[in-house]
C-alpha cells in the first residue's frame, strides 16, 4: 500500500518540482518531547513534502499569473496549499490530512517540526549542535539546519501529508545521507547558518546539482511585503 501511495504522489508532485518522502509517525514522535508529538498511532503512514529549485518556474510563476487576483497571503504558501489540496483529490477513498510548515497550534507551537520530519524520512540530514564533538560556541544558542544530498540548502520543507487509515508496521526506515561528514565542515555549516545566513553560503556547503535561479534568489531575499511587486502583483492583490 505504501508503495502505491508513494508512486501516485511522485507522479502528482514530481512535475511540480516537489518531492515526497515516506515515514512512520512513530519515528518522528520517538525523537521529540510529547508536546511536539503528532496525534496519530505510531504506524501511521506520512510523507514530508519538499520544494526543489525547479518549483519556482514550474509552479509558482504560473500560479501567480493565473490566480493573481485571488492571492491574499504569501504567494508561495498559497501556491503550495493549492497544489497539496489538489493532491488530496487523487486519493478519493482515503482520508488525507495536510499540515503546512507555516501553521501554528493555539499554543503558538508549530504544528510539526519540519527539519525533524525531513530527517526521520531520510529526505535531508538535520545537522545540529550535538553532531559536533568539539563544540566551539560556549553559551551561544545554535540552531540546526537540514542539508539535502542533491540540493544542499537550496530547498524548503513545505508540509506533511498524513494517511490516518493506512498503517505500515513493516515500513523500513531510510537514514538520511550524511553529506557533511567532517567535523570541520559541520562547524562551518552551523557557523554560516547561524551567523551569516543572509549571504546563503551555508546552502553551498556541499557541491549541489541544482540551486535557485538569480530571480528566485532575489525573490526570497526580498522582505515578504515587497515580494508581490517582484511577481507583478499590485498592492490591491496583497
Amino acid at each position: 500500500m505504501e508503495r502505491r501511495v508513494a508512486e501516485r504522489l511522485r507522479g502528482a508532485l514530481g512535475p511540480l518540482g516537489l518531492e515526497a518522502h515516506a515515514f512512520k509517525v512513530g519515528w518522528y514522535n520517538a525523537v521529540l518531547q510529547p508536546a511536539f508529538h503528532l496525534p496519530y498511532p505510531d504506524d501511521t503512514l506520512a510523507f514530508v513534502v519538499l520544494s526543489t529549485p525547479s518549483m519556482f518556474d514550474k509552479v509558482l510563476k504560473p500560479f501567480v499569473n493565473k490566480e493573481r487576483l485571488k492571492i491574499i497571503r504569501d504567494p508561495v504558501d498559497q501556491c503550495v496549499s493549492h497544489h497539496l489540496s489538489r493532491v488530496k483529490e487523487k486519493f478519493p477513498d482515503q482520508r488525507v490530512d495536510v499540515m503546512f510548515d507555516y501553521e501554528m497550534l493555539p499554543s503558538r507551537k508549530p504544528k510539526f517540526l519540519a527539519q525533524t520530519a525531513a530527517h526521520v524520512a531520510g529526505a535531508a540530514y538535520y545537522y545540529q549542535r550535538k553532531d559536533v564533538k568539539l563544540d566551539p560556541w560556549g553559551k551561544k544558542k545554535i540552531f540546526g539546519v537540514c542539508i539535502h544530498p542533491k540540493y544542499g540548502g537550496w530547498f524548503a520543507i513545505r508540509g506533511l501529508l498524513l494517511f490516518p487509515d493506512i498503517q505500515v508496521p513493516f515500513l523500513e526506515q531510510l537514514a538520511p545521507v550524511d553529506c557533511v561528514s567532517t567535523e570541520e565542515k559541520r562547524i562551518e555549516l552551523l557557523e554560516q547558518f547561524n551567523f551569516h545566513w543572509q549571504d546563503g553560503r551555508y546552502r553551498d556547503i556541499i557541491e549541489v546539482k541544482e540551486r535557485y535561479s538569480e530571480e528566485q534568489k532575489a525573490y526570497f531575499a526580498t522582505p515578504p511585503a515587497e515580494r508581490f511587486r517582484l511577481l507583478g502583483l499590485s498592492q490591491e492583490a496583497q
